[in-house]
């Protein structure tokens, strides 16, 4: 198991480190609010754990973190997270494969999804 805390992006799906036979997974989540210290999303507060316990197994895939910003940075309908990464909601749980050749997302949960322990074991295999 290996969580990797404020992964950066590469530009684009096609670059991430997925080979034959692997699979790569990304958690978006919202950033600390600098005040708190806490995610500033409550649905991110709320799946963290969760997540965590998921991952943090000898036996569970690595994943990688990716905070996308303050709320007014995350709201903004042209920001990265949303454009290039197609995601519309966080927390959000993406599973990347290589298919064809490609990099290729085949699975993703949201917010109360991740919630779900039986989806959620489900999503990792």
């Amino acid at each position: 198991m290996t969580i990797t805390k404020n992964f950066i992006l590469p530009g684009s799906v096609q670059e991430l480190p997925v080979g034959p036979n692997s699979k790569f997974f990304i958690a978006f989540v919202s950033s600390s609010d600098p005040i708190t210290k806490q995610a500033w999303c409550p649905d991110v507060r709320a799946a963290l754990p969760h997540i965590n316990e998921a991952f943090d197994t000898e036996d569970a895939p690595a994943l990688a973190i990716v905070e996308v910003g303050q709320k007014p940075e995350w709201n903004n309908p042209q920001n990265a997270y949303r454009t290039t990464w197609s995601t519309k909601n966080i927390p959000a749980l993406v599973r990347y494969e290589y298919v064809n050749g490609e990099v290729t997302e085949t699975k993703r949960l949201v917010e109360g999804e991740i919630l779900n322990k039986e989806k959620l074991q489900d999503f990792m295999i």
